[in-house]
């Protein structure tokens, strides 16, 4: 027997448009002013700097609000769930439409159809959306904000380019190209058996070729014993591309889901030790959009029922509840990303630890 379509009613379009217009008018509020203190706050390197207005607005600001309003997004939905559910509860509007003949669950479909456009949007924001105005942000970050200016680089990188095989590069200049020392490692059973390492060596990121005037290589037999021999003009070629000397966390929050995708892929073959980072990151964006329906059916099952405290009391477990979801969220992913937790696992957990709950607060709720 097929399931039958529930349609869209009048208290359907009244519930969508309560849940949606709170969720929105939330959003918008504390993007203001979250604006307005981060404004507050850089307005010295903005202008030392010389920012041009246009810059500001457009290549930053503009940027900055897809990331908050996808950061702010679980914890709005919560909140506005349970505001206007609330409200209706205690205007015994809840209690009408059920004496109606509704059943709760036909209740809960308006609730699921906001969830869906919210879980939609924060899904396009996160796979494609963010990762291009983060692009905007740290070009503009690099150009205007001082304490950005000189961390796109770790002073020592350290990256596996091959099983086996490592790279150490200190002092990476990105304006000439240039590392002040570049050594080029093989290991075998843990034990590096033979070396390469040059000063001043520059780098070519169209060929990925490093050069030097000078270089030494290192050997070292079973016995721990080293040989050395030093030559002229370096030119060598390895498998690692300008963007992997960059801060692997920054650079995967700048990629779209493809290029993540194929990013982990290349990280993959090469043995890297930073696959857990980016597995966290790639599962992340599917879990923290999806996180919306669970978020949804706890809140509407939690304020639908008057209790004494009114809706301040429904607010305070809501949030205390979303808060607590986050905070499950940071204490996985860091186990994930530590290798502790397989990343999948780490990061859905939370979400099917509080669909438990959800399931477990929809039994209870007044039917």
């Amino acid at each position: 027997m097929k399931a039958k379509f529930p349609g869209f009613k009048i208290l359907d379009r009244y519930i969508l448009g309560k849940f949606l217009s709170t969720y929105f008018f939330a959003i918008a509020m504390i993007i203001v002013i979250v604006v307005i203190f981060d404004y507050v706050e850089k307005i010295d390197d903005f202008t030392e700097l010389k920012a041009p207005m246009k810059a500001i607005a457009f290549d930053y600001y503009l940027n900055f609000i897809p990331f908050f309003i996808n950061q702010f997004s679980g914890l709005f939905t919560f909140i506005a769930c349970i505001f206007f559910t609330s409200k209706m509860a205690y205007q015994t509007e809840i209690v009408a439409m059920l004496s109606g003949g509704m059943s709760f669950r036909r209740l809960m479909w308006p609730y699921f159809l906001g969830a869906l456009i919210i879980a939609s949007l924060s899904l396009s924001l996160n796979l494609w959306i963010i990762p291009r105005s983060q692009q905007h942000i740290v070009r503009f970050e690099q150009q205007y904000i001082k304490r950005k200016q000189n961390t796109k680089y770790d002073r020592h990188i350290y990256r596996q380019i091959e099983p086996g095989t490592f790279a150490y590069i200190r002092g990476y200049r990105e304006s000439e190209r240039q590392a002040s020392f570049f050594v080029l490692e093989h290991y075998e059973g843990g034990s590096v058996t033979a070396s390469l390492e040059a000063s001043e060596a520059k780098f070519d990121p169209a060929t990925r070729r490093w050069t030097a005037p000078r270089y030494t290589r290192r050997a070292f037999d079973s016995l721990g014993r080293e040989r050395f021999e030093q030559f002229r003009n370096l030119d060598t070629l390895i498998n690692l591309e300008v963007s992997e000397l960059g801060r692997i966390a920054e650079l995967i929050q700048t990629m779209n889901i493809a290029e993540l995708n194929t990013f982990l892929d290349q990280q993959r073959a090469k043995g890297s030790d930073a696959i857990n980072l980016i597995e966290v990151e790639r599962h992340a964006r599917y879990a923290y959009p999806l996180s919306t329906f669970i978020l949804t059916l706890i809140g509407v099952s939690l304020s639908s029922r008057k209790v004494r405290g009114g809706t301040g009391f429904h607010i305070g477990i809501g949030i205390g509840l979303c808060f607590s979801y986050i905070l499950f969220n940071r204490f996985f992913e860091e186990f994930a990303k530590s290798g502790s937790l397989p990343a999948g696992l780490a990061v859905w957990l939370p979400n099917l630890i509080y669909l438990v709950v959800a399931v477990y607060l929809y039994r209870k709720a007044p039917k």
